[in-house]
């Protein structure tokens, strides 16, 4: 089997081309327009076999970030796994309220609740590294893979094994931001999902119970006019905002993901 065949039985199994062609890249650790000039390289048997099995999962709705093990997230490679949600670009915009939030100098403190792979504390930890970040999750090998992140980009993060803000209470933050789960249990669109933790996407019959707690929580973690800023679904905008109001949050607003569509509501601690 050669670089040209290896796409055609991806085509045959119903991979898209992109896909194909990003596994032979990572398979063959070369870039996506090698692929092109040489479609008359050959794969070994091992490359072969792995490759087939990778195909194999990736037809069967398989993330492709599970099969190479990685995934870009705000500029950075992260490492993941099936432990962890892999990480959306709608969440960059997560990322980037939280960065406007203060100048880059100036040494404000974050907490980040359900780190997962760690994508968003150490995106933040890597453009303010005078911002001491701290990430808890629940799950140990969620933490065991967001460390390898942190490290890998060379970031001082604080890591915590903890339900949600549960072992910060005696701290406070400037910021405390969360990416939780909030997709309704008896969401049509689980289905397509099925491959990734459903600790992690799951939240109710709403969707609400995780986004809920994290609300009635932050102000026991948050210094007076701290921001609490949360992402959630798309349909959820209202309800979310109402939650931040009803907890006493002034400056209440929602932002929009790259698609246009409400991604990210956030506000204040009165002071």
């Amino acid at each position: 089997m050669n670089v040209a065949a290896a796409l055609r039985a991806a085509r045959e199994l119903g991979v898209a081309r992109l896909d194909a062609e990003a596994l032979l890249a990572h398979l063959l650790a070369q870039a996506r327009t090698w692929l092109l000039a040489h479609d008359e390289a050959p794969l070994g048997s091992e490359q072969q076999a792995r490759y087939a099995g990778w195909l194999a999962r990736r037809a069967a709705g398989e993330p492709l970030a599970y099969l190479t093990g990685e995934k870009e997230f705000f500029g950075l490679m992260f490492a993941v796994s099936s432990a962890v949600l892999v990480p959306r670009p709608d969440t960059e915009t997560l990322v980037e309220w939280a960065l406007e939030l203060w100048p880059a100098a100036h040494a404000a403190t974050l907490a980040d609740l359900g780190t997962g792979s760690g994508a968003i504390a150490v995106a933040v930890a890597r453009h303010r590294p005078s911002w001491r970040v701290t990430a808890v999750d629940a799950s140990q090998a969620a933490l065991a893979l967001a460390r390898e992140n942190g490290a890998r980009h060379g970031v001082a993060v604080q890591w915590l094994c903890s339900d949600w803000g549960a072992a910060l209470t005696e701290r406070r933050f400037d910021a405390v931001v969360s990416n939780p789960p909030y997709i309704a249990q008896d969401d049509p669109h689980l289905g397509a999902l099925r491959h990734e933790p459903r600790e992690a996407l799951v939240a109710g019959p709403q969707g609400l119970d995780a986004l809920r707690h994290i609300v009635q929580q932050a102000p026991l973690l948050l210094e007076p006019s701290g921001w609490l800023l949360l992402e959630h679904g798309f349909e959820q905008a209202g309800a979310v905002t109402a939650l931040l109001r009803a907890a006493g949050f002034s400056s209440v607003c929602t932002r929009a993901d790259l698609g246009g569509q409400p991604r990210c509501s956030g506000g204040r601690r009165p002071a």
